[in-house]
């Protein structure tokens, strides 16, 4: 038996569609107002019998800090693939996130000790992979440091030190650090808000790029990691490392709309992230420009996947035909 943490969201609902389709049987964890019907709708993307598919999965209602419901969610469980976290870059929602990311994550830790359990896989961010000098490719050997970080980051890391804990007690686990995931159904969420803001045919695009992945090969790379026998190991999963003018150029042509064609300046970022911060006091709506994001933005990463590559011989699927899929997708959802 298989438990999936994190099941209604993107990489989650994915995960469950592949899990399933290889006849194991599974439990996914939900929280009691997770809506269950992007699970189905995600299903219904790929195969005739989604709803068929979707009425196998034991859903357990469970909040990863609520140990009760955890214990019974682990009955039976053999592995545990845990990709439940919150996701917000908002210095404002750093104790949400810490007690989420965090705490959670040591829970669900310290639960896979105590029931013996064979394997975790735990889904992390490129976010936790520390910084490169100029002109070098980040790896995972890469020294981190908690200077100039956002808060969801900060936590996913302490998340790795909890998972790193288990593993030294004797837990054998495997950690993913993935870039943008490039996956449908959630549009107005974490990687999905790129399709949204690519629709709206924006002119300008912020500077600096990063590393991307498809939400297939995620979830590949992830079951491939839990059947083989490597285990207290952390992988980069990039498959390609684009600027955002790359990339949004790219979703707005699928889309149909004008690409943008001018690179935003950073004092133009710097205004912006003033006016975010006088909206967010006046509507308490939370950040979404930061000080981090900036800065991130003026150094641009380049994240290798060798490690990846050399340990599973894996070949990442091109990224266009995801980014066309993902469009068509949106397109019927927002006409």
């Amino acid at each position: 038996m298989v438990l999936v943490t994190g099941g209604t969201g993107m990489v989650g609902a994915h995960l469950l569609l592949h899990l399933l389709q290889g006849n194991i049987p599974i439990k996914a964890i939900h929280r009691p107002k997770s809506n269950l019907q992007r699970v189905k709708k995600v299903f219904n993307y790929y195969t005739e019998n989604g709803d068929d598919l979707f009425q196998q999965i034991n859903w357990i209602e469970a909040d990863l800090n609520d140990i009760p419901a955890l214990e019974i969610a682990f009955k039976d469980v053999e592995y545990v693939y845990h990709a439940a976290a919150l996701i917000s870059f908002d210095p404002g929602d750093y104790k949400k996130l810490f007690e989420t990311n965090a705490k959670g994550t040591a829970n669900i830790v310290n639960l896979c000790i105590e029931k013996g359990i064979k394997k975790l896989c735990y889904i992390s961010t490129i976010g936790t992979i520390g910084k490169s000098a100029e002109d070098t490719m980040a790896t995972e050997e890469n020294e981190w440091s908690d200077q100039e970080v956002n808060v969801y980051a900060l936590t996913k890391y302490s998340a790795e030190m909890e998972v790193w804990r288990g593993s030294q007690e004797g837990l054998p686990i495997v950690i993913l650090n993935p870039g943008v995931i490039i996956g449908p159904g959630f549009w107005d969420r974490g990687t999905g808000d790129l399709f949204t803001t690519a629709n709206k045919g924006y002119t300008y695009y912020p500077p600096g790029g990063t590393g991307f992945i498809t939400i297939h090969d995620v979830v590949h790379i992830m079951m491939s990691l839990m059947e083989s026998k490597i285990y207290n190991e952390r992988f980069i999963t990039v498959a390609k490392n684009l600027t955002f003018k790359e990339i949004l150029q790219q979703m707005a042509q699928a889309l149909g709309k004008q690409k943008p064609n001018k690179e935003l300046k950073v004092w133009q970022l710097e205004i912006g992230r003033w006016f975010d911060w006088l909206r967010n006091l006046f509507t308490g709506q939370g950040r979404r420009i930061t000080k981090n994001a900036i800065r991130s933005l003026k150094h641009r990463e380049f994240y290798s996947s060798k490690k990846l590559k050399d340990s599973l011989g894996f070949d990442f699927e091109p990224l266009d035909g995801a980014i066309e899929f993902c469009c068509a997708k949106f397109k019927e959802e927002n006409p």
